[in-house]
């Protein structure tokens, strides 16, 4: 399961459907409906959160939106929007940086995706994080260096 912190813009197709999957999978986690999944890594930071099922389905949103934009046809009935928060859970600049160092090793599959993303000096995050200083983050397992 990989909940991205970085705008789900920067996916490519793929992997934005599989996003939205994983995204599902840990709302069900989190409203305690599948004993699969329980004490996942990336679930930490939501489960940190007072309200860890509106943060999951803010995620979504945003998730949501990037779909829609792109002519994705998720399923808005899955998640609940009656409230839509912002910037919420902090994410470390370290973590950001790993993940985009991470998403363009993925993005390999998509080289106009990839070279889009080559010109992003600011990474952009999905609206629910706020970005604060610090290293990749605790429950992150890296592979490589950011």
């Amino acid at each position: 399961m990989r909940l991205w912190s970085l705008h789900p813009s920067y996916l490519d197709g793929k992997g934005l459907a599989a996003l939205w999957r994983e995204g599902l999978l840990a709302k069900k986690v989190l409203e305690n409906e599948t004993k699969g999944y329980r004490n996942h890594p990336q679930l930490i930071r939501f489960k940190l959160y007072e309200n860890p099922v509106l943060a999951i389905n803010s995620y979504l949103f945003f998730v949501y939106l990037e779909g829609k934009r792109r002519g994705f046809k998720f399923n808005k009935k899955k998640i609940s929007v009656e409230v839509v928060l912002e910037k919420i859970i902090p994410v470390t600049k370290g973590q950001v940086e790993y993940e985009f160092l991470h998403l363009c090793k993925k993005l390999r599959r998509d080289e106009l995706k990839l070279k889009s993303l080559m010109n992003e000096k600011v990474k952009k995050v999905n609206p629910i994080f706020f970005v604060v200083e610090g290293t990749v983050e605790e429950w992150e397992k890296p592979k490589y260096n950011a």
